[in-house]
């Protein structure tokens, strides 16, 4: 009985956060005596009335959505979610609107309050309109890395790195067809799925998966599960992804003509000693070129430690759209997303190709990444760089541990000694142990 008691309780929050945030959106429209003369009675009653209707609508759908699959639950699903995301928006309209309201009460400057909320909510509508937009035109984005000790069958080969797809009731086979055409116009040798395939809520995973037969590479696919599949028994999307001719690699290495490539999935990845104790038994070779595939940036100083070249991931979706941009670059610090140097170790965290929840993007784009191999010894020194983002490789400072839960963005850690240092020592001490 816990588990439906925590999920009652879940919903209940957030349910009266909704409550709350659509009376400040009310409250803000209507706090003003010229607009209760302009609408008047009748008139403010039917926004009262649709406000309460929205505040339901998003914790409504999703618990259909979960449960459903038809037409009309989606659609339902699309709108509710899509509101969801312009309400952020309007909630940082209304906090505006309200500070300027108290500084002009301050400083006793004449103020339209309404004028300036109707300009705000005109401003944070289109933000969302284009938010919708920019969520749906999937990027390429290409990169270069030079990576040691690369086998000579790997120089100049290219990966097509793709994480986030999110099936389910906004995004289905159709999203995904798209995404494999391009993928396979870019006619990558191979091809990586960094987890979170499906979303969660009810669908055919079967039926989702089907275009994943037409996606085809050189060296393989291969496919990780995300937090997403792990949110209960992932057997059913697992076998889906094989089913559709996909490598799943379940904590396993494969040798792929030289280059070592490591899979991890989210829930052995998650916690710091079980990841640690993993890749300790794995038979990693220091002396050649790897890449660790996980959904999360959770970790990379373990994953350096062990001496992995490269650690390729997903799951922030650099937090869709603004403010939640902000919150997870706290969180994950330089690890939110793109490419950053841990040791001796590369990392490039993707933003991901589809979205969670509102289907909005603000602050971030959806991309596909495009990741070329050079050699290190015949790259002369030159700056590793992505043609999309800042060519700046950002390098981990070990004084400063990067947070990996949303507490230590509640609580920084303010302690001296490096949290990523302990953590070295601690994986380097039972290495040598076994």
């Amino acid at each position: 009985m816990r588990a439906p008691k925590r999920l009652v309780r879940f919903v209940i929050i957030i349910q009266l956060i909704l409550f709350v945030t659509h009376l400040l959106i009310y409250e803000t429209w209507t706090y003003s005596s010229a607009f209760s003369a302009a609408s008047g009675v009748v008139g403010e009653f039917w926004i009262m009335l649709a406000v309460a209707v929205l505040s339901v609508s998003f914790v409504s759908a999703s618990l259909l959505a979960f449960r459903y699959t038809n037409w009309l639950a989606r659609a339902f699903y699309k709108v509710a979610a899509v509101w969801l995301g312009w309400l952020t928006f309007l909630v940082l309209a209304a906090t505006v609107a309200w500070i300027v309201f108290g500084v002009s009460t301050l400083t006793s400057v004449p103020l339209n309050f309404h004028r300036l909320v109707e300009w705000l909510f005109g401003a944070a509508i289109v933000a969302g309109i284009y938010a919708v937009f920019n969520a749906s035109w999937t990027r390429i984005t290409r990169i270069t890395l030079q990576l040691p000790n690369l086998p000579s069958a790997w120089r100049g080969r290219r990966v097509a790195l793709i994480s986030d797809i999110h099936l389910g009731q906004v995004r289905n086979g159709g999203f995904l067809r798209r995404m494999v055409s391009k993928i396979l116009h870019e006619q990558p040798d191979a091809v990586l799925i960094a987890g979170d395939l499906y979303d969660g809520t009810a669908i055919d995973v079967d039926a989702a998966a089907q275009p994943l037969r037409q996606l085809k590479a050189p060296r393989g696919v291969y496919f990780i599960a995300g937090n997403h599949e792990q949110f209960g028994d992932d057997t059913k999307y697992l076998r889906a992804v094989e089913n559709s001719g996909v490598r799943v690699l379940r904590n396993e290495k494969v040798d792929v003509e030289g280059l070592q490539i490591v899979g991890v999935s989210y829930k052995d990845a998650r916690l710091a000693n079980g990841f640690a104790a993993l890749l300790s038994n794995m038979p990693l070779d220091r002396d050649r070129a790897s890449i660790l595939l996980t959904h999360a940036p959770d970790h990379p100083e373990i994953a350096e430690a062990a001496g992995f070249s490269l650690q390729l991931c997903g799951h922030t979706h650099l937090g869709q759209y603004i403010p939640f941009s902000w919150i997870v670059r706290r969180i994950y610090g330089q690890f939110a997303y793109g490419l950053s140097r841990i040791g001796k170790m590369q990392a490039f965290t993707s933003s991901g190709a589809g979205t969670w929840g509102p289907p909005l993007r603000l602050g971030s784009y959806p991309e596909i990444a495009i990741l070329q191999f050079e050699c290190e010894s015949l790259c002369n020194g030159r700056s590793l760089h992505s043609a999309k983002r800042s060519p700046t490789l950002r390098t981990y400072q070990p004084s400063v541990s990067p947070p990996s839960r949303l507490r230590a963005f509640l609580a920084p850690c303010r302690t001296t000694r490096s949290l990523a240092s302990r953590r070295r020592r601690a994986f380097q001490t039972q290495i040598r142990a076994v």
